[in-house]
């Protein structure tokens, strides 16, 4: 069974389509057949990240009735599938909301994950990803904004899934300033599935368009990603 899991943060800058472009990368390395939707249709990044900007069929096209989902998927790295979002404002003029958990659907059919990188905050479009998904994970930083704004997006998801949602901390610095582990998980009465530090080596892989994981096999964040993917697949055990 395909786990379909949307990606949401309360604000922007927590790295939430890192975190997803890393994740999946890990997933897939690990020989799982996985697939990463950018379904933030009006700020999409998780191509640039990819190196996948300016393709011909994307998602927009795909809302906008005029490809088949499976027309939009392109290969990444290690095996990845991504559905990529276009960054016209004419598509997202075009597009319409309602059939993205179609969507969803149908591209989890040949997947054993399906990533949904969804948009910040509480907009329109960013509730349509969360309830086109199984499970939620909130991506924070170790601050109190980011914390507080997952409060707003918890009491949404709670009225979504019967699945309670979880937590990636990410951009830690190991500073006294970030909050602790136990206090984000006490504050949003969640469990954190893992903690990705802040590696200079991230932003140097984006910047070329690439997964850390494979830039930088060594690199701090390309562990934690690792170990990430791999508690994810423990919870699939569990739920087997």
């Amino acid at each position: 069974m395909t786990r379909i899991i949307v990606f949401a943060s309360g604000k922007g800058g927590t790295g939430k389509t890192t975190v997803v472009t890393n994740l999946g990368t890990a997933l897939a390395q690990l020989g799982k057949k996985t697939i990463v939707l950018d379904a933030d249709v009006t700020m999409a990044n998780l191509g640039l990240m990819l190196s996948l900007e300016g393709k011909e069929i994307t998602l927009h096209e795909v809302l906008a009735g005029k490809k088949k989902a499976k027309q939009a998927v392109y290969k990444g790295p290690a095996g990845l599938n991504v559905v990529p979002c276009g960054m016209s404002l004419e598509g997202v003029q075009k597009i319409k909301l309602e059939r993205l958990k179609k969507v969803v659907l149908e591209l989890a059919d040949n997947a054993d994950f399906l990533l949904v990188d969804s948009s910040s905050g509480l907009g329109h479009d960013s509730i349509t990803a969360l309830a086109a998904a199984q499970e939620a994970i909130f991506v924070v930083t170790p601050d109190f904004a980011s914390v507080l704004e997952a409060m707003k997006i918890k009491r949404v998801v709670e009225r979504l899934h019967t699945k309670s949602p979880e937590l990636i901390i990410n951009r830690a610095s190991g500073d006294r300033t970030d909050l602790p582990k136990n206090e984000i998980e006490s504050i949003l009465e969640l469990p954190v599935l893992g903690v990705i530090p802040e590696d200079i080596e991230v932003k140097r892989a984006a910047a070329l368009g690439e997964a850390v994981v494979v830039r930088s096999p060594k690199a701090l964040a390309t562990k934690a990603f690792k170990k990430l993917a791999a508690t994810l697949l423990e919870s699939e055990a569990e739920l087997a």
